[in-house]
């Protein structure tokens, strides 16, 4: 059997996001032991899910992982990226298929976030935090976020920890910010749930900018990025998918185990 691996990124208009979306696999490949290794995009750049499916068979694979490079589990890793490599594969039944999930939630991820914080101000019990997450209308992406909020809040020494979207979900982040601006909270932080950068985190610096702050401290984390936990986390969802234990991560073009179960 010939192990090769297929990175599914998102894809953005920014050339930035796409850049760092490329340096983020590249530090992962070198932990992973497949001896084909490419990197794809669902969307918005090149090459798509099809060329990178094609040319691990070109390699010659003969079982492909396809890892979904996702914060959390909504319709793309349930529904589009699958459908995609559905109909690919189709052409190629001698090879087998994996599919892994996206990182997901996990208590490491607070440790990330407190390190995003703390580059910007040290942490007090009179700060509070906002997590700004990318936002769906799919009802595990907003549960899943409000558990990772949860972890911060019962981890850091904050007063209190808000959850919001830039899209498709509520309470949206612009309306929270209103909130916030208009209560007495003297020192926030914001906290960009994305990995990359792009549109979506140039809306949350223009949204901030919109306000008169005065003498309160606003920090604006950076976005996550290549930070060690979240290679780790994410070379894990890459290792599983191939180790494929139990079977749970085998693909049959229906059914999808590993983006809709635990």
């Amino acid at each position: 059997m010939t192990q090769a691996v297929l990175y599914v990124c998102h894809g953005s208009r920014v050339p930035k996001a796409r850049e760092e979306a490329i340096e983020f696999i590249e530090k992962v490949k070198p932990g992973i032991h497949a001896p084909i290794q490419e990197v794809c995009f669902l969307e918005l750049a090149e090459p798509s899910i099809e060329k990178g499916f094609k040319a691990c068979v070109e390699q010659g694979a003969t079982s492909i992982a396809v890892i979904p490079l996702l914060l959390l589990t909504a319709a793309h890793a349930k529904i589009d990226i699958p459908e995609e490599v559905a109909h690919i594969s189709a052409a190629f039944p001698n090879v087998q298929v994996t599919y892994g999930k996206p990182i997901g939630v996990d208590p490491l991820l607070v440790e990330m976030l407190m390190d995003k914080m703390n580059e910007k101000s040290p942490i007090t019990n009179s700060s509070i935090a906002i997590l700004v997450g990318r936002g769906s209308s799919d009802k595990d992406v907003v549960r899943d976020l409000n558990k990772i909020s949860s972890y911060l809040q019962e981890k850091s020494n904050v007063k209190k920890v808000h959850t919001c979207f830039l899209t498709a979900a509520e309470p949206r982040f612009k309306q929270t910010i209103v909130d916030i601006h208009q209560s007495n909270e003297h020192s926030i932080f914001i906290i960009p749930y994305l990995i990359f950068t792009g549109l979506l985190k140039r809306e949350i610096d223009q949204t901030i900018k919109q306000f008169d702050w005065t003498d309160r401290q606003i920090e604006v984390c950076s976005y996550l990025g290549p930070h060690p936990i979240l290679l780790d986390l994410f070379s894990q969802r890459v290792i599983e998918a191939i180790e494929n234990s139990d079977g749970f991560y085998s693909f049959d073009g229906e059914k999808f185990n590993a983006s809709t179960s635990h």
